[in-house]
């Protein structure tokens, strides 16, 4: 291992009695220990947040059992890559006398014609998978698959995991023990890293890397100071995660698709997971397009849709063509603050009760009590529309929606004042 290496990097386990965390399912007895022990594992998901090690177990599984790993990375390969492996595998017959691993980060990346090719290979056993996902495997991998394989969940770091961690780099990595560092405080380190072991001592690098003396204390306010600025810089995980993808939904707030498209680049680039950027863009065309562009909801939604079935990096161009329909989409958000002004009426009212037309009376008592008596089915009058109380009697009149400058929510509001009148106007 190069010195020149991040320490996160040389500091990784070299075999699974290094393996620090995950005792639920490594110690004696355990459902993955025993697995191991008998040198019939099957295909596997790990599932858990980014820095638990699900990388590193792959490679450590794959060593103790002495057998050959292909890996895959879900955001640059795609079905031509797999299919390349499992003929290479086949052609050459390592599966029948070593059972070669195929390890695949951040599955969930993969779109369901991805993760149709591993189908075979994986029932035939001409590879053993184990994909690692920061995601539900129950949403993002098909039933097929999922099927086929063993999910095991990695939990993160607890703090006296990511302690000994600490302990261990200071004294056994190759520049790090060559320093004198004392750890006299690290409860603001260990906050930051938030269970993710790679991001504690990368950030710890970073604060080392900051002291030009041999000598070094290590304190909360030592922490807090020279590691504020730097930790964004590489962790999309972290404060730029949330600064760069608020700022693209600013960016379409405002409508400006220039700028949302360079934050959408950044956060390609970053690698940034697809389907979150999809997710914020669904909320995005209800939060600040809604009734203004109806349509917007659709679109976004079919991008989501779109971006699944694609998979990376072909999807990029899905995000980019929703993304500048959104920001230079009509805006308003009526809907968003009716839904917010109602949602605190009801904190402020409570459970008010149904007025007795509106309910159901499914029962000759519940019928006898008055439920559903008066209440008037729209459809048998004209227009299919009779004006009757909706509201808890407290609340007639109200109005939730209050339509913005966007001529189709203008539309909206006609069309409710036309039907009712002077009822729900301003």
């Amino acid at each position: 291992m190069s010195i020149l290496a991040p320490l996160a990097e040389r500091m990784r386990p070299k075999s699974l009695d290094d393996y620090s965390g995950q005792d639920h399912l490594l110690k004696k007895g355990a459902s993955l220990r025993r697995a191991l022990d008998s040198g019939l594992i099957p295909s596997m998901i790990f599932w858990g947040p980014p820095g638990v090690g699900k990388t590193t177990l792959a490679f450590l599984i794959a060593k103790h059992l002495n057998r050959p790993i292909h890996t895959l990375s879900a955001i640059s390969s795609g079905v031509k890559e797999v299919r390349e492996i499992i003929q290479n595998v086949e052609k050459a017959g390592m599966f029948q006398q070593s059972g070669t691993i195929l390890f695949i980060d951040e599955i969930h990346r993969f779109s369901k014609s991805q993760q149709d090719s591993l189908l075979g290979a994986v029932e035939k056993g001409t590879v053993t998978l184990i994909g690692a996902t920061t995601e539900n495997p129950s949403f993002e991998v098909i039933s097929a698959l999922l099927s086929r394989c063993q999910v095991y969940t990695l939990n993160g770091h607890s703090e006296e995991s990511l302690s000994a961690i600490l302990n261990k780099a200071i004294t056994e990595d190759i520049i790090l023990k060559k320093k004198e560092i004392t750890l006299k405080e690290t409860n603001a380190l260990i906050a930051i890293s938030g269970g993710d072991a790679r991001k504690l001592l990368n950030v710890f690098e970073i604060i080392i890397g900051t002291f030009t003396k041999k000598k070094i204390i290590i304190t909360n306010d030592v922490i807090n100071e020279r590691a504020q600025q730097s930790v964004a810089s590489y962790d999309k995980d972290g404060e730029q995660h949330y600064d760069i993808i608020s700022a693209f939904i600013k960016s379409i707030r405002g409508s400006d698709p220039n700028a949302a498209v360079y934050w959408l680049a950044r956060m390609v680039e970053g690698g940034e997971d697809p389907k979150f950027i999809a997710r914020r863009l669904i909320i995005s065309a209800s939060e600040d397009i809604g009734l203004a562009n109806p349509n917007a909801l659709l679109i976004a939604n079919t991008c989501f849709q779109a971006v699944q079935f694609v998979g990376w990096p072909e999807s990029r161009l899905i995000l980019s063509q929703c993304t500048i329909y959104l920001a230079s989409s009509p805006k308003g958000n009526a809907a968003y603050m009716a839904i917010n002004e109602a949602q605190e009426l009801v904190k402020q009212t409570g459970n008010l009760g149904v007025p007795l037309p509106l309910r159901n009376a499914p029962t000759k008592l519940m019928k006898q009590l008055g439920y559903g008596k008066g209440y008037q089915y729209s459809h048998d009058f004209p227009g299919n529309f009779k004006a009757q109380e909706f509201l808890p009697e407290e609340l007639s009149n109200i109005n939730f929606f209050k339509a913005g400058s966007s001529s189709k929510e203008q539309e909206v509001e006609n069309k409710i004042n036309a039907l009712w009148g002077d009822k729900y106007k301003k």
